[in-house]
């Protein structure tokens, strides 16, 4: 099996998943990372056994032939847009950029470029998650009426919480919305088979001040910081937010997203509503599904390969009463782009960057809702 270079930017959180992620595939070799400063890049080489490390991001484009771009929002465009013309495969953190007209400036010129191109929507890759999406298309659920959900967590409820993504110049104007509200619109539309026609949203920033420390902070750390050191800071990005859907010529639905709901951790959840049955899922399960029926008993399944739908039983390697959790969606999703990278005549199993462009437009459009207060059509 022919090995493929592989270069990180980014040595977060995601920086951390996407590395572990890439050496469980057996043919992909992570060989450059790239930093905010030389001394994070060799920290995170060091403890991984990277062989390039550097604080220049552009100068490990040539040691790779693909980039996993996992660094703060505002740099997904110059560096996705520089490894494209430099010819590699890009695989880009979500949401794929700052603005729609970005976006699709990446899609139209890695399609052009015939490079294979990848948004991090790794939430698709559940093994119950596919088999929602082949019991939709199957029928079974019948004509879907109605969709609705939540994706909560509590990581910034305090005014003392920082991350980069409270901050416009580096997240972007939309937080909550942007980081998981673009997580849950990606997938009911998967899911579905639906677009989202027509929205309204409410957006809220609860603090409207923080307390950002003046060194760097990793994702989901917050509770570890002291709260000396630090200057306050006004905030403009959402803490949480409601939207009503439409979906298609005749399904309706809404979902709410917060980054300030007390206990929840990572709780992304949904339920579809058809003319037949109805299901429901939650992240934090991730193995089981409801099924609900009108005439008979509901039922509660636990995922099973041997008992999936078949082409849902491919996202799943481990057999039934083995549980297949957040990392083994990335790993799912990259096995996929890197059959691509591959074998141009591979199938595309991911979310491309045209999936990215169109979840920023949405993006753009609940902003735009949110701040005319009514409903705006997509």
């Amino acid at each position: 099996m022919k090995m493929i270079q592989a270069a990180v930017f980014g040595t977060g959180f995601m920086g951390k998943v996407h590395t572990e992620a890439l050496r469980r595939l057996g043919n992909i070799e992570v060989a450059a990372v790239a930093a905010s400063t030389q001394a994070a890049a060799d920290a995170f080489a060091a403890q991984n056994n990277i062989p390039y490390a550097t604080a220049d991001w552009q100068s490990a484009l040539a040691r790779a032939g693909a980039v996993h771009v996992c660094t703060p929002n505002v740099l997904h465009y110059p560096m996705a847009l520089a490894a494209l013309e430099a010819g590699k495969h890009v695989l880009c953190e979500k949401p794929l950029t700052m603005t729609y007209t970005e976006a699709r400036d990446l899609a139209s010129i890695a399609t052009r470029k015939n490079l294979t191109h990848c948004v991090n929507h790794n939430l698709r890759f559940y093994p119950v998650v596919q088999h929602i999406r082949d019991m939709v298309a199957a029928g079974e659920l019948g004509e879907i009426l109605l969709v609705n959900g939540t994706y909560f967590q509590d990581w910034l409820l305090y005014d003392t919480d920082w991350n980069w993504r409270a901050a416009i110049e580096s997240g972007g104007a939309l937080r909550a919305m942007g980081d998981i509200g673009s997580h849950w619109m990606d997938m009911i539309q998967h899911l579905t088979g639906l677009r989202i026609t027509a929205l309204c949203a409410d957006l809220n920033t609860f603090h409207k001040t923080r307390k950002r420390p003046r060194g760097s902070v990793e994702t989901f750390t917050g509770k570890n910081l002291a709260p000396a050191d630090a200057e306050e800071i006004a905030i403009d990005t959402d803490d949480a937010g409601a939207v009503l859907l439409r979906l298609g010529g005749r399904a309706r639905g809404s979902f709410a997203v917060s980054q300030v709901s007390a206990g929840r951790k990572n709780r992304f959840a949904f339920e579809i509503y058809g003319t037949k049955s109805g299901v429901a899922w939650n992240q934090e399960r991730p193995d089981e599904l409801w099924i609900g029926h009108r005439n008979s008993p509901n039922q509660l399944i636990v995922k099973d390969p041997a008992l999936l739908h078949r082409r849902a039983a491919g996202f799943a390697d481990l057999p039934g009463g083995h549980s297949e959790g957040y990392d083994d969606t990335f790993k799912q999703m990259f096995r996929r782009f890197y059959a691509r990278v591959a074998d141009a005549n591979a199938p595309v199993e991911y979310p491309t960057f045209e999936d990215g462009a169109s979840g920023m437009l949405l993006l753009e459009k609940v902003l735009e809702s949110s701040q005319s207060r009514g409903w705006v059509d997509v």
